[in-house]
């Protein structure tokens, strides 16, 4: 988390890396094709310096129009690295956010964003970090089923 936080301390830094994502052989104008630009640092844009198109930073992605910070969209390593999944008001909590619906807002569209409808069922070899053997106990429900579990803990 450390290398994480460090690699994206800065806003800056946060927009330079949405940038060489976006344009990892540098800007492309989708209006007129001209590879020169200059950035609209504050605006989260690039200006095409040909036609003057303004091309968003976040436009097609999940932080498109988003007036939160670059720096707080961390919360998708906090989403990503937890696997019992992360409350809105803990991730509020976590990144100090004064809103609960700002949290709640980025997590579904995390949540959103990782549907893939087109996917296929697993078949074949699957390989999981840990599951639970065994199945539910008949007559438990919720959190109920944890206690006295007749199951077996696997770890891969």
């Amino acid at each position: 988390m450390r290398e994480f936080q460090s690699k994206f301390a800065t806003e800056e830094a946060c927009q330079q890396y949405l940038a060489d994502c976006r344009w990892p052989d540098g800007f492309v104008c989708p209006k007129c094709g001209n590879r020169r630009a200059y950035e609209l640092a504050s605006l989260r844009r690039w200006q095409c310096a040909g036609c003057r198109n303004q091309v968003s930073l976040t436009a097609g992605t999940i932080l498109h129009n988003t007036k939160t910070p670059l720096m707080v969209w961390w919360a998708a390593y906090l989403m990503t690295t937890d696997k019992r999944g992360l409350s809105a008001l803990l991730l509020q909590r976590q990144l100090a956010l004064a809103r609960y619906e700002t949290a709640w807002m980025m997590l579904h569209k995390f949540r959103r964003a990782m549907i893939n409808l087109k996917r296929d069922p697993l078949r074949g070899e699957v390989e999981v970090d840990d599951t639970w053997v065994g199945g539910t106990q008949a007559g438990l429900r919720g959190s109920r089923q944890l206690k006295g579990r007749k199951a077996a803990l696997v770890w891969s």
